[in-house]
């Protein structure tokens, strides 16, 4: 009788199973949210949502977004430049170093990334690198920027005497936001 039963049920379970149900659509008069993701609209760019998780302290999930960006938009210097700076926000300056380079490799004459290395160079006491690094990224940005001049000052002072403690101890690194707009991130 168990038997009997317990074959009916697998028999329904199984022609269940085979009916077409439909599948997942989305119905005008659902109350339910339509599933899946919208394929009418394009996702914001990754550099955009890293550069806004970077502002709010997100690093691991700004690198994540950056990562994104790589794979959406490919290798570039502003990726390079954005990876590097995540890296060195979560306290790895090895990669963040890698990166940097990399990016100054791609395009020399992109400031930010050669003001960002500048401050991983200071973060590892390797001043006059550091030094000389933000000298070129004044001298790209024809000294318009007020936090790469800081940071040369803060190279230099460094350098003069390795034992100075800037009063407000803060550092800074630049993250490229559009063709000419830098938001300033202190990496404390």
């Amino acid at each position: 009788m168990k038997l009997k039963i317990l074959a009916l049920f697998l028999g329904l379970a199984l022609t269940a199973a085979c009916e077409n149900t439909g599948g997942l659509r989305s119905l005008s008069d659902s109350p339910y949210a339509p599933s899946g993701v919208s394929q009418n609209r394009q996702s914001i760019d990754g550099l955009i949502v890293g550069h806004r998780l970077m502002a709010a302290g997100e690093y691991e999930l700004a690198l994540r977004a950056y990562l994104r960006a790589a794979g959406e938009n490919g290798i570039n210097v502003d990726v390079l430049s954005a990876l590097g700076s995540a890296n060195l926000k979560l306290g790895r300056l090895g990669q963040s170093e890698r990166l940097l380079r990399q990016a100054i490799d791609e395009d020399q004459k992109f400031a930010p990334a050669w003001n960002n290395l500048g401050v991983v160079l200071m973060e590892k006491g390797e001043f006059g690198e550091a030094e000389r690094v933000f000298r070129t990224a004044f001298a790209l940005d024809s000294g318009e920027s007020v936090e790469i001049r800081d940071n040369l000052r803060l190279a230099l002072e460094k350098l003069e005497n390795p034992g100075y403690v800037e009063p407000n101890n803060n550092s800074f690194a630049l993250v490229r936001r559009g063709s000419s707009e830098y938001v300033l991130l202190s990496t404390q």
